[in-house]
């Protein structure tokens, strides 16, 4: 079974809590790659606590919320790529990535290519909110070009089922569910809203990759 790469049209959209309801529903770990912002709670620090599941340390943590690769120039180092790999770990395995498909790593290197690289199928998570088609095609395009298998789309927010359909049926793929916004957002809550998310489909990709 391959990992599963949950990834967005953009920042602050909910990839993690998505990242956080795959780990509950697959029983699996997380590892987030590269962690840009540090002053507040870690993407890993809230799955870690709405999943309770193990969390693999980042490779990369840098304190500017910023871009990764602006993020590392101001504090002097530089992200290298090729040193990012995927663990060798028995278990499925859910990783997050930053932002969305063309944020930098360096001044070469965008997340794409890094999920092109390791092949495995992704997870993109797109707003229902005004905006989505645009950003949601965009990313699916750049995906399919890159040779990114894509298992499917995860909306969050409210639902807009014209909106919905439109990305499925203009990007040709797979309607893998909605999360609403929870509040409150806890393991229990987070929990009962990941039984709209097919999960079957969802193991299919990861067992076909």
């Amino acid at each position: 079974m391959r990992p599963i790469i949950v990834t967005g049209t953009d920042t602050g959209i909910g990839k993690t809590i998505v990242s956080a309801a795959l780990v509950q529903l697959l029983g699996a770990r997380y590892w987030k790659p590269v962690q840009s912002g540090l002053e507040e709670e870690t993407d890993s620090d809230i799955v870690a606590r709405l999943s309770g599941a193990e969390v693999l340390p980042e490779a990369v943590r840098l304190s500017l919320p910023a871009s990764p690769h602006i993020s590392a120039e101001a504090e002097g180092v530089r992200i290298d790529p090729e040193t990012l790999k995927l663990p060798e770990i028995s278990g499925p395995l859910v990783v997050e990535g930053a932002g969305g498909l063309m944020v930098p790593l360096d001044d070469e290197t965008t997340f794409l290519d890094l999920f092109a690289r390791w092949g495995a199928p992704v997870v993109l998570v797109a707003r229902t909110a005004l905006g989505t088609i645009n950003h949601s095609l965009l990313s699916l395009a750049a995906l399919r070009a890159a040779g990114v298998p894509v298992a499917g789309v995860i909306f969050s927010g409210e639902a807009a089922p014209r909106v919905e359909r439109t990305i499925i049926e203009m990007g040709g793929v797979a309607h893998l569910g909605r999360l609403d916004r929870l509040d409150p957002l806890t393991p229990d809550t987070l929990r009962a809203a990941g039984d709209a998310l097919d999960l079957a489909a969802i193991r299919a990709a990861m067992e076909a990759a």
